[in-house]
């Protein structure tokens, strides 16, 4: 997947909230800020954008319309 979720270093307080609900272990706390390590493995469920208190965490995508 091309899009991955956008972290915004400064909002993020290093709560660990998006840790804990990543299934796919593609979050690591570094310098109690959150860093995307593994983004072969993300599957870009959204469920870390959900849980931020902050809102650090943006899960951009694209809405495609079609004629059908």
């Amino acid at each position: 997947m091309s899009e991955m979720p956008v972290i915004d270093q400064e909002r993020c307080n290093g709560c660990g909230l998006c840790i804990s609900v990543c299934t796919c272990q593609a979050l690591l706390m570094i310098n109690n800020i959150i860093t995307i390590i593994e983004k072969e493995e993300c599957t870009w469920c959204t469920q870390c954008e959900v849980v931020c208190p902050t809102g650090a965490i943006a899960c951009p995508f694209e809405i495609v319309f079609s004629n059908s």
